[in-house]
């Protein structure tokens, strides 16, 4: 039985990522704002950190000391070896995310945290809609563009799908303005984050469909000063590994005290 091509081809991707420039990484500077305030809030203190991402040199300036690892389909990291993993910018290119999950999961230490922080499924929105629609009015079809990326609550259910407790999802949008099409697609070649669909149009596309999903960009995502608006979702995922110490959810029936009691207020029957 034949199998399926995987929905990213990684080669690809690494050459992308090979020809990225640093300046343009605005997107792991935020992902990295992010990871600290969230590690600010956690009342702990890590001392075996490890960090999986494409960009090693940029997150290593920041979290000095942590062991850095590339995001290879299979993770170089040690089982049982860390109490913090952070998962950066990488999972949205993942063939198997929950795979990934896994592994960190296995990294961890009893009661180590995971934190993931990934591109989510409102990314580059209008991108995707503009060139879609000028795809099918000029060529007559559709070819894939701009990758699939999770929706928040799926993403934070792989966290469970893996085995970590205490799953907690948010997103933090981010809009960057271009003067037109081609200065943001110069800017996401510029990121690493150009098209690595294994199934991508493999032939040059139409002036023509790029000259229509402008228009059509302009018509439905104006910004201000005749620019571009680009849509950026940041998802944060944050998981642990189980532990006995961890607190836990009361079975039903279980409480001690009735709601009206702790609310301080009178329970009222409903009418039949």
């Amino acid at each position: 039985m034949t199998q399926p091509a995987p929905l990213f081809d990684r080669a690809a991707l690494a050459a992308h990522r090979a020809r990225a420039r640093a300046e343009a990484l605005f997107l792991h500077r935020a992902a990295m704002d992010e990871v600290q305030d969230r590690l600010e809030v956690v009342n702990r203190t890590f001392t075996a950190p490890a960090v999986v991402t494409p960009f090693a040199d940029l997150w290593e300036l920041r979290f000095a000391g942590a062991r850095i690892v590339s995001d290879e389909e299979t993770l170089a990291l040690e089982r049982g070896a860390h109490d913090l993993v952070i998962h950066a910018m990488a999972l949205h290119w993942a063939n198997d995310p929950v795979g990934q999950l896994i592994q960190c999961r296995l990294a961890l230490r009893e009661d180590g945290l995971l934190l993931v922080v990934a591109l989510g499924g409102r990314t580059l929105h209008e991108l995707r809609a503009a060139l879609g629609q000028a795809e099918i009015e000029i060529a007559g079809g559709l070819s894939p563009r701009v990758a699939p990326m999770g929706e928040i609550r799926d993403l934070g259910a792989l966290l469970q799908r893996a085995g970590l407790a205490l799953p907690v999802a948010d997103s933090v949008p981010i809009v960057a303005q271009y003067r037109d099409l081609r200065h943001l697609m110069h800017d996401l070649r510029h990121m690493g984050e150009a098209n690595a669909l294994s199934g991508r149009l493999r032939r040059p596309t139409r002036r023509a469909v790029f000259a229509r999903a402008e228009e059509i960009y302009r018509e439905h995502f104006p910004a201000p000063e005749g620019r571009l608006g680009a849509t950026f979702e940041l998802v944060c995922l944050t998981g642990w590994a189980p532990s006995d110490s961890q607190p836990r959810p009361l079975r039903p029936g279980s409480a001690q005290v009735r709601l009206a009691e702790a609310l301080g207020t009178t329970e009222t029957k409903l009418p039949d």
